[in-house]
């Protein structure tokens, strides 16, 4: 058997050193090695209960409990009160609470938000999404009897965005449909801020959002970009009920409504940039490569696309683009989390002569390409 390459051997014997309790024990009681390996061990701790962590986080949110302390300090008895809990489980859930950041105990028995409890009592999103993420949790419990499923096969997650269906534009899909852009509304605002911070539009040229839902992402660059022409192209279901509150919060007479289906219809034409704002993941590799190239027939050579989403092997945010959101695409039934080099490869075939990775501030919420016509 011909010798494995350096690099395997090196990380093979890497991997025996750091299996070693000897080398644990040793590394774990010397000054300049103890930081690193209680940190290491801190991160494991963490993977290991991590559940635990987002049960108590959905305890917190459902229980209304982010507002009470807003308006504290409160006491344990309050909110056992309000929360229909008995004292010691509001007391269990505080503690828990605190162990987060989340709640802090200012003095005795009186509570008030904890630094992270301020940021998410503040992030109307981030509450919907860890309402939203029980349904991932069901899939979860068993974990290898969903990636064993076809993933045509039902789940909780598939289920309730039937997110295939509503592309079809059947009318039972409707319903479903407007509960998939309300979320996403509710969470846009993520990948909006990084968009915003690491991105210039063209201040007097035009936007196309292909697959914006209700306008939320739209809405917050209309604020930045007042003089910024902006248009709108979604399933026409989505646009029916859409469009009048967009049109009253950006002006009708700088906005465009185009209802389509952006794998089987023409892209709208003449707008300088298009943007793809957490679509394209949404999609295995056969129908996204499809939805990009449908959208390179409709540029001229001067326009340009952006592509903005959470993306797999992107350094600081190796975890959320393979662990969480490789996991939550199984389960939905379609799509990926891809890397940038897998999506400049896509935008290559599709005929894009080039494209570019743009650094956002939290590539955790999102990174972005942008490709040239």
């Amino acid at each position: 058997m011909a010798s494995q390459p350096l690099k395997v051997r090196w990380k093979a014997r890497r991997n025996r050193m750091f299996a070693s309790r000897a080398f644990q024990y040793w590394t774990a009681r010397l000054p300049f090695s103890r930081p690193i390996s209680r940190n290491r061990a801190g991160t494991m701790f963490d993977h290991i209960v991590g559940f635990s962590y987002s049960r108590v986080l959905l305890a917190v949110v459902e229980s209304d409990l982010l507002q009470l302390l807003k308006d504290g300090p409160i006491s344990a008895a309050f909110v056992a009160a309000r929360t229909d809990l008995s004292e010691d489980a509001a007391l269990c859930l505080l503690r828990a609470a605190r162990a987060l950041d989340v709640a802090e105990e200012v003095l005795p028995d009186q509570w008030m938000l904890g630094q992270q409890g301020a940021v998410l009592a503040a992030n109307a999103g981030a509450q919907a999404m860890i309402r939203h993420h029980r349904l991932l949790y069901r899939d979860l419990a068993e974990p290898l009897e969903l990636l064993r499923k076809d993933r045509k096969e039902a789940t909780e997650l598939s289920t309730y965005w039937s997110y295939a269906g509503a592309l079809q534009g059947t009318a039972e899909r409707g319903q479903e449909t407007t509960e998939y852009s309300e979320l996403m509304a509710a969470s846009q605002h993520f990948v909006a801020d990084e968009v915003l911070a690491s991105f210039s539009f063209p201040k007097r040229g035009s936007l196309l959002d292909v697959g914006g839902g209700h306008g939320a992402f739209l809405k917050r660059v209309a604020e930045a970009y007042p003089d910024l022409r902006l248009g709108l192209f979604d399933l026409p279901e989505v646009v029916e009920t859409g469009k009048t509150s967009l049109a009253s919060a950006v002006g009708e007479e700088r906005l465009g409504c185009h209802p389509g289906n952006f794998f089987e219809d023409s892209i709208p034409t003449g707008y300088d940039l298009v943007s793809l704002v957490r679509i394209l993941h949404d999609h295995d590799d056969g129908p996204a490569q499809q939805l990009l190239t449908n959208i390179r027939a409709s540029l001229t050579p001067d326009s340009r696309l952006m592509i903005a989403e959470p993306m797999a092997q992107v350094p600081g945010a190796e975890a959320m683009g393979e662990a969480f959101f490789g996991l939550y695409l199984w389960a939905m039934g379609s799509g990926r989390a891809r890397s940038p080099k897998e999506i400049q490869l896509m935008l290559k075939t599709a005929g894009f002569s080039s494209s570019r990775l743009v650094a956002t501030p939290q590539p955790v919420v999102a990174s972005i390409i942008v490709a040239q016509a």
